[in-house]
This record gives structure tokens, C-alpha cells and sequence, in this order.
């Protein structure tokens, strides 16, 4: 267990990567690069120890670490690529012009560090998503210092790779405070790094009551900052007639592997699957319901998360006008979670928008539409998401052209 870091610890983290953030963003992008395949050959160093620490926090599989700290090196790797070819820095140079009347001045223009970076590390995705993940990684690439707000789920697991960051900052002689790697389960620690006044950008993936209250932190502040956010989605799939008749039983095997992959806990889990009423859609259905019946239940990242999937799913099926079709028996729901697969009409999903909320874990909701009309204004109804799909044929994108752009 790790202690909160205090409001003082909190400000003298700060100043240093104040101090840092001239220093590093005039470091040739060579040397950046450098800098984070250094990140890169490290993570990698603290070999099983790193791999076994992670399963015994989060109850991810061996396999599925070891590919997420693979992405995660390249994903490094790709970002010093990216960071030393420069065209990120967008530069412009609109020559002078003297003789012209009136004489036209050299304008330029670039992109440029914001200074120091917040990050808010995601709970299923240890590696490629925490620490030293994507926005580490961009932030770095940018001329960036960052400070790390591990996540509470896998603290041991942020705290080596941690580790791993500042000993290839040490040996590439980057300056001091360039990376920060702090701890708080508290609310306020968080809303005090965005508050502070030295963040100038925040990154973050996670569930949509977390980013938003992050955005809106960011938004408060006398000089507001950009936050980065990546948050939940429910990821809509609409089973397009033709598409549907003819690969029902197919289509439904997918989605039960899909549904429950990981858990369900990937932020691109397909949580709403939209059809049209008809005998193809329940055979959909009914291979759905068995395909999930046969997959037993499995231990979340942490007993936070599997009692949030408990939380919200129940309030999701004990809507008015929702059916279950099956839910998986499930004798420990303080860690575990079962799937369910719930339905409803388009008319009642529209109407409830608690029905549009991402329940996290192994659970999706049929939306079943009277006609391709229906379908669409579910479509419009729906707000952003990360991902949509269309199970589709050619001919059914010919027929559908409206839904193809809503």
C-alpha cells in the first residue's frame, strides 16, 4: 500500500518538472528519441518480475501482459521514430516579401511543448495505457515533462516501470524532473494536480464520470488547460438485413467471444448490438444466448471494478421494458463478473438514457428496431462513441446509405 503523496510532496514534484520543462524542450529531438528507447530497452529488462507483479494486481493473464508490454515498447519505439522525422512540429515559413506594397513581413509558425503533463493511468491496461504509455510516450516526444498518477489497481506494477523510466532518464542525462511518478486513491490528489498551476496539458483514459470531472477541473482553472480524454463508449453494432440473414449463428459466435473477451473490459467491448425484428435476429439471438451460457465467470481487475459491473448492470436490467435473455450464474461478485445479455425495443432504448450507459465488463443490450427507419434514429440517437460497426454486405451498404453516414 502506498501512501498519498501530501500537498507539499505534490508542489515540490512540481517545481522540479517546472525547472525541468526549459531544459528538455530545447533537447535536440535526437536526443529525446534516444531518451525514450532507452524507456523501451528498460521495460523490457525488468523482465518476468514486471510480468508476474502485473498478474498478481490486475488478474490479467501471462500472455496478455506480455503482448501489452511488447505494444507497449513499440508503441515507444514508434513515438521516438515519430519525435526524431519531426513532422509532428508542423513548421511553416511564409518567406518575406520586401518590396512588396505594403512590404508582406516572414511569418513562421510551429508546434510547440505546453509544458509540464499530468497522466491518469488506466486499470486494464497496466502498460500501454499507464506509466508508460501512449500519452507518457506523446508527451515525452513533444518536449513534455510528465507526472504519473499511478492507478490505485496495479500501484506496484506503475511504481517498477516507474523505476525503469527514471534509470534511462539518469543514463541520457536528462534533466531532473523530467519524469514524476506519484501516488493518491484520494480525489483531491488529482484535483490538485490538475489544479496546479504548473500543469499545463492532462492526459487520461478511463470511464466517462472520471474524465469529465478531470475536463471540467481543467476547465475551471483561472487559465484553463486542454485535457486529453479517452473515455467510455458503448460501442454500437448495428446486424444489417442481409448480413444478418445469412450469417446469424455465425455473427453471434463472434460477438459472444467479443462480449466477454478480456472480461469485457476493453473500452471497444461492443455494449449496444442494434437489429431489425425478424426470424434472422432471433437466431442471432438464440445462438448469442448459448454461445454465453457456456462461458464461465472470471475474476476483474479488482474488486472495485467487478462491483461497479454488479452496481450498473442490475440497474441496466431492472429498467422498465428490458428483458434478460441470459446472465451466467455467478457466486462471487465482490471479484468476479458473469455475462448478461439483455434486450429491448428501439422506441423504450431511445427513451431511457440510462440504457446508453457503458456498463464495464461482460454485458450488451439488443436493440431490436421495427424497421431500417428505426435503426437510423437509433443511429442519431446515440452520442459519440470510440468505435461503431456495421456487420454488413455490399449490398446491404448500397441499400443503406443514410445509416452509412449518421
Amino acid at each position: 500500500m502506498f501512501k498519498d503523496i501530501s500537498p507539499e510532496e505534490l508542489d515540490k514534484v512540481m517545481e522540479k518538472a517546472w525547472q525541468a520543462f526549459p531544459v528538455y524542450r530545447n533537447v535536440s529531438l535526437k536526443d529525446r528519441a534516444g531518451f525514450m528507447k532507452a524507456i523501451a530497452v528498460e521495460l523490457e529488462a525488468c523482465g518476468d518480475a514486471l510480468i508476474q507483479t502485473a498478474m498478481q494486481e490486475t488478474n490479467l493473464p501471462e500472455a496478455r501482459l506480455r503482448g501489452e508490454r511488447a505494444r507497449t515498447i513499440f508503441q515507444l519505439n514508434s513515438y521516438a521514430a515519430a519525435c526524431e522525422r519531426g513532422e509532428w512540429m508542423d513548421i511553416r515559413i511564409d518567406t518575406a516579401v520586401p518590396d512588396k506594397v505594403p512590404p508582406k513581413p516572414d511569418i513562421r509558425k510551429m508546434q510547440t511543448a505546453l509544458g509540464p503533463v499530468v497522466v491518469f493511468g488506466a486499470s486494464n491496461f497496466p502498460f500501454a495505457y499507464s506509466t508508460a504509455g501512449g500519452d507518457t510516450a506523446c508527451a515525452l516526444a513533444a518536449g513534455c515533462p510528465v507526472i504519473v498518477k499511478a492507478h490505485q489497481a496495479h500501484a506496484k506494477t506503475s511504481e517498477m516501470v516507474a523505476t525503469a523510466i527514471l534509470k534511462a532518464a539518469k543514463e541520457c542525462n536528462m534533466p531532473e524532473g523530467i519524469f514524476a511518478h506519484v501516488h493518491g486513491a484520494a480525489p483531491s490528489v488529482g484535483e490538485a494536480l490538475v489544479k496546479h498551476d504548473y500543469t499545463k496539458a492532462v492526459g487520461f483514459t478511463g470511464s466517462y464520470a472520471g474524465g469529465k470531472q478531470l475536463f471540467d477541473w481543467g476547465s475551471q482553472r483561472k487559465e484553463p488547460i486542454p485535457v486529453f480524454a479517452e473515455m467510455g463508449s458503448v460501442n454500437p453494432v448495428f446486424l444489417l438485413p442481409e448480413k444478418l440473414k445469412g450469417e446469424a449463428a455465425a455473427v453471434a459466435k463472434m460477438y459472444a467471444a467479443s462480449i466477454t473477451l478480456g472480461v469485457g473490459q476493453f473500452c471497444t467491448n461492443p455494449g449496444i448490438i442494434v437489429g431489425i425484428k425478424g426470424e434472422a435476429l432471433e437466431r442471432f439471438i438464440e445462438t448469442l444466448s448459448e454461445e454465453i451460457k457456456n462461458i464461465p465467470p472470471a475474476k476483474m481487475l479488482h474488486p472495485g471494478i467487478a462491483q461497479g459491473f454488479e452496481e450498473k448492470k442490475r440497474r441496466a436490467i431492472s429498467q422498465s421494458a428490458v428483458e434478460t435473455i441470459v446472465e451466467v450464474e455467478n457466486s462471487d461478485t465482490q471479484e468476479s463478473a458473469a455475462a448478461v445479455i439483455a434486450s429491448t425495443t428501439a422506441e423504450n432504448f431511445m427513451y431511457n438514457p440510462l440504457l446508453q450507459q457503458e456498463v464495464f465488463g461482460p454485458y450488451s443490450i439488443v436493440v431490436q428496431c421495427d424497421d431500417i427507419e428505426e435503426m437510423i434514429a437509433v443511429a442519431k440517437n446515440l452520442e459519440g462513441q470510440l468505435t461503431a460497426t456495421l456487420m454488413a454486405t455490399p449490398d446491404d451498404i448500397l441499400a443503406n446509405k443514410e445509416l452509412m453516414e449518421t
